[in-house]
Formats: C-alpha cells, sequence, structure tokens
C-alpha cells in the first residue's frame, strides 16, 4: 500500500479511556500490561446506539520487540482489553512509526475486523488515518496503520478548555465533509468521540479508526449514517462548551446536569458563537432534541455539510502584532565611523555650549522681554485695585431686596413622585432572550414574582460573552426620569446596571442609539439608580451588564445569574 509521510496517536481509540500517555503506566519493561484495562466508555455515554458483542478469545501474549511478518517490530502496548491490544511498532522496512491492533485468527470479530480495515484502506482519503496492511497469519490476525507523533487528540485540546469559534468551525467542517465522503463509499464509523479526533501541528483534522474501531468493539447499528452524525454534533457541543451534551462524563468533560435534557450550547456557556450552537442542535436533534429556530433535523453528515455551507463563515482572529523594538542608531550613523578610537584612560575634552543669546540680537531681545514683563506687571496691579474699590462701593439703592424666604422658595427641590409603568418588553439585541413572557412581573406589585436571566459560567461581568440583560419599560408618555429602584433576587459579589433613554419598546434596537442616564452597582439586593439631572423619555431600559454567583435553585443551575422582582421609577 502507498507510504504515508507520518504516522500519530493510537487509532484503536480507547473511546473514554485514559489517552495513551496516561495509559504508559500499566506497560512493564517488556511492553506486556499486568492489569487488563477495562473499556470504561458506555453507549449512554457516546450516545451511538450501537451494541457489542463479546469476543470468546483471548488476546494472543506478546512482548516488545515480537516481530511480526518480519518487519513490524513491536515497541509498546498502549490498548489492552476485549480480546485485542493495540501496539506502538516499527516498520523496519521503511524506517518510521506504525500502529497495529492484534487479535486471535480465530476472535468471534477477526472476520468483520479485517474486511473494515481493507475496505478502509481503499477508501485512500487523506482526512483519514490510513490503513497501511491488514494480514492474517500465524494465528494472528493484526492491522498495521499510520502513526502520527505530531498529532493532539480532541481530548486533551478540551482539557485546556473550549476551542475557539474558528477552530470549532474548522473542525466540525473538516469532520463532516471526510464523514460524508466516507459514506458515499459505504464506511461509516460508529465510533466517532473526542479521542478518535486528532488535530495536526498544520492545524488539518483527522479522524481515525474509521470502520476498524467498531469493527473491534462489535458496534453495529442500523442507522450508520445518523449515528455518525449524532457524534459530530455531540463533537461540535464538547468543543463549544467543554461539556460532554449527555448526563454521564466521558473522556475527561462533565456531562450535562440531570433532568435538565439537552439544552442549547449557548445557555450552558455566555459567548458560544450562535450558529455553531444551532448546528450542533441541528445534528443533536436526532436524540430527541428540539433544533433551535425550527431549521429541519441533519440526520446524514451530507445534510450537515449542506448546513455548515449555509453559514456565513467564521473568520480567524486578528493576529496580535507586537511593537517593533527602539530603533537603535548604528556607530556610523552617530558620526564615530573612520575616526580613531581613543586610547585607554585618556581625558577626554567635553565641547563647551557657546552662551545663550549673543551678540546685538540677543541683548535687543533680552531688553524686549524685560520691558514686556514690566507692562505686565503694571496692568496686573491697575486692575486689582479698580475691583477693590468697586467691592468698598455702597450697593445701588435701585437694587432689588431678596429676603430669605424667597431665596428658599426659590431653591426648593420638586416633590418626588413614582411614575406608573404601562407596558415592559425584554431586551435582547443579539437575539437570545431570557425569560421574554415574565417582564411584566417585575412591575406587578408582587415581590414574589419575577423576570429572570439564565445562569452563566463566566461572571460576574457578562461580557464579552453576553453584553448584557434586561428589560425596556413603556412610562405611557415623556415623563422626567430622575431615578429607579430595583428589587432584586439574588445578593452577592455585585450586580451591576445601567438606565438608558430608549426610542420604542423594541427588543432589537442597538443600546448605541439609547441615551445613557445613569449606572450603578450593589452586593445586595435593591439596586438605586440615580441620574445627575432628570431625563424626559417615554421609554426606559434597564441593562444588566453584571450579576452575582449563586448555587443551584429549583429553575437553574449554580452560576452568575440575576433576577428582578420590583422596578419603580421616580420623577
Amino acid at each position: 500500500m502507498a507510504e504515508r509521510s507520518t504516522a500519530a496517536v493510537d487509532v484503536a481509540d480507547n473511546s473514554g479511556d485514559e489517552p495513551l500517555t496516561a495509559q504508559a503506566d500499566q506497560s512493564t519493561a517488556d511492553g506486556v500490561v499486568k492489569n487488563r484495562e477495562q473499556d470504561t466508555d458506555s453507549d449512554e455515554a457516546q450516545g451511538s446506539g450501537g451494541t457489542e458483542r463479546p469476543g470468546k478469545a483471548s488476546p494472543p501474549e506478546l512482548h516488545s520487540g515480537h516481530k511480526l511478518a518480519r518487519r513490524y517490530r513491536l515497541e509498546e502496548c498502549v490498548t489492552r482489553l476485549d480480546g485485542f491490544s493495540s501496539w506502538r511498532a516499527v516498520d523496519e522496512k521503511l524506517r518510521r512509526a506504525v500502529g497495529v491492533h492484534i487479535l486471535p485468527a480465530d476472535h468471534s470479530r477477526a472476520r468483520s475486523v479485517l474486511a473494515a480495515a481493507r475496505s478502509s484502506a481503499l477508501l485512500g482519503d487523506p482526512r483519514f488515518v490510513q490503513v497501511l496492511d491488514a494480514v492474517e497469519e500465524n494465528d494472528l490476525v493484526y492491522v498495521v496503520h499510520e502513526w502520527l507523533p505530531d498529532a493532539t487528540e480532541l481530548t486533551a485540546l478540551l482539557a485546556a478548555g473550549p476551542l475557539e469559534p474558528h477552530d470549532a468551525y474548522q473542525m466540525v467542517s473538516q469532520i463532516a465533509s471526510a464523514m460524508a465522503a466516507a459514506h458515499r463509499e459505504g464506511l461509516s464509523h460508529l465510533r466517532l468521540n473526542p479521542n478518535a479526533v486528532l488535530r495536526t501541528s498544520s492545524g488539518q483534522w483527522r479522524i481515525r479508526g474509521l470502520a476498524v474501531n467498531a469493527a473491534l468493539r462489535g458496534v453495529a447499528t442500523d442507522t450508520p449514517q445518523r449515528a455518525d452524525t449524532e457524534a459530530i454534533g455531540a463533537l461540535l457541543y464538547a468543543a463549544l462548551t467543554q461539556r460532554w451534551p449527555y448526563e454521564n462524563d466521558a473522556y475527561g468533560l462533565s456531562g450535562l446536569p440531570k433532568d435538565v435534557g439537552l439544552i442549547a450550547p449557548d445557555q450552558v456557556r455566555a459567548g458560544v458563537h450562535r450558529g455553531l450552537s444551532e448546528l450542533s442542535m441541528r445534528a443533536l436533534v436526532n436524540d430527541g432534541a428540539t433544533a433551535s429556530r425550527h431549521e429541519a433535523a441533519c440526520t446524514t453528515p451530507e445534510e450537515l455539510v449542506k448546513a455548515i455551507g449555509e453559514m456565513p463563515r467564521i473568520r480567524p482572529p486578528e493576529p496580535a502584532f507586537t511593537a517593533p523594538p527602539e530603533y537603535q542608531r548604528t556607530t556610523y550613523q552617530q558620526g564615530t565611523y573612520g575616526r580613531p578610537a581613543p586610547h585607554p584612560g585618556a581625558a577626554q575634552r567635553v565641547p563647551v555650549p557657546p552662551a545663550p543669546l549673543q551678540g546685538r540680537t540677543g541683548r535687543a531681545l533680552k531688553w524686549a522681554v524685560s520691558a514686556l514683563l514690566i507692562a505686565a506687571l503694571g496692568l496686573g496691579s491697575w486692575q486689582l485695585a479698580d475691583a477693590l474699590m468697586d467691592r468698598a462701593k455702597p450697593d445701588d439703592t435701585d437694587q432689588t431686596q431678596t429676603t430669605d424666604e424667597g431665596d428658599k422658595s426659590s431653591t426648593a427641590p420638586k416633590p418626588v413622585s413614582v411614575l406608573k409603568i404601562h407596558d415592559a418588553s425584554e431586551y435582547y439585541p443579539d437575539g437570545t432572550p431570557q425569560h421574554a413572557n415574565d417582564a411584566k412581573l417585575t412591575y406587578d406589585g408582587d415581590s414574589s414574582t419575577y423576570w429572570r436571566s439564565r445562569s452563566f459560567d463566566e461572571g460576574p461581568v457578562l461580557a464579552p460573552y453576553k453584553k448584557g440583560v434586561g428589560i425596556v419599560y413603556d412610562l405611557g408618555s415623556e415623563k422626567d426620569v430622575s431615578a429607579v429602584s430595583i428589587g432584586l433576587l439574588y445578593s452577592g459579589d455585585y450586580t451591576a446596571a445601567g438606565l438608558y433613554a430608549a426610542d420604542s419598546l423594541s427588543s432589537s434596537a442597538p443600546l448605541s442609539s439609547m441615551k445613557k442616564i445613569a449606572e450603578a452597582r450593589t452586593s445586595g439586593r435593591e439596586l438605586k439608580i440615580p441620574a445627575k439631572t432628570a431625563v424626559k423619555t417615554r421609554y426606559v431600559l434597564v441593562w444588566i451588564t453584571a450579576a452575582p454567583k449563586n448555587a443551584r435553585d429549583q429553575w437553574t443551575g449554580d452560576g452568575y445569574k440575576q433576577a428582578i422582582t420590583d422596578v419603580k421609577f421616580t420623577g
């Protein structure tokens, strides 16, 4: 078979087991694993809907240094489970690292593994880790595949945090198009998970274990395209949220809370790209979820590729440029080029600068400055004396006198009145409402009812993941708004909010089109925002930009969240 340039991490795909680097401590010096590794990845966690049939034969007892076909020298056993073993080996003929799966020839799945390996090798798509050889020899069946030392598993990438939107977009685009090409040739994966997806040093995404991983574990399903599509949706969900979209923890990721169901990624973590969030839900709809905005579910990789093509392309972030170092003048530019270097210890003559303002012109300039200073002093003295004389004069008898009572009445503040709220609407310019139907509960006079935000993982400041949450109120007509008092459900850390004069009850009008009245913050359950000067407006926006962290309650999980119980405007 055609030689490949590099080789990679174990295509055996431990699927829920520890990464290969973590399995090294299970191997002895000769490469034989003493403690049998357990396959901890359940079908429930994977969401594949497949079934596994245990093999009957025991794995062959091999050791490091053993050669297959007088060519492949076994180096390290990286997986041993369910009747087969996987090794890192060396192809001594071509002098390159390879991976090898080995199982007894009388194993119940030996025939299906050989067939799957040969079918995968015929595909020849560089987006998949390639099968290089598939042989039955000396009561053994072994499959040789590429070993990519410069590649990193998606599992390891997600351990450091969720992917950037551009990286997640590239991952789902390349994986979906590769699987669409495989299904056109009648091949499926059925074990597509974070352990089976690799990113190379050049930024390309590769898939390992096409058809072979499922054959090794006896996984089968009547709907292979649907299973692989849902698996791609789970990969995208994990890349966006760093959470596994099922209740079980898997691949080093925490599952979703119990009894919550499958919620969109942008409701799990603030700042998630909305288009990618909807795309993952359209792929995961196979598990009974509801796709966002009523788009049709994607049940095949081909449909998923089409949905990705209809999205606006996500561009990579702008590179950060560092300031160039400060310019250094060379010896030639400093004027010493061609001059002999001074002898060490010799006294250097320091040039004496000429005295300033020498000659007739200099003397004239000095006299002019002196004259201007004298004139300025005289003028200032005359103005000071004139001001003192005016102050000593008696007041004009015709001037109107004002009594103390008149002064008090003229400066008395206007009485403060509570402004009636006629209507309210949730404000969500990003198109993602919190609980739009509950806005009216904030001025119904009942403190036990409220409008609430969702729970976010990052805080207290919601930006840049979400710029804010809030409600626009209708005062019926233009009123002078001087302050607002906001009753809050949650305390702790701090809540920050701003007050804006809006043009309408629109939920999507840009914030830049509104006039900012005032802002304030509090750590308690009441937030008062006074304005320096009253502003005449009919519509007023209460815009919350920071929320405190609180524990899980009957409505939401733990995280940064806030709820408004009562709102009163005064003017």
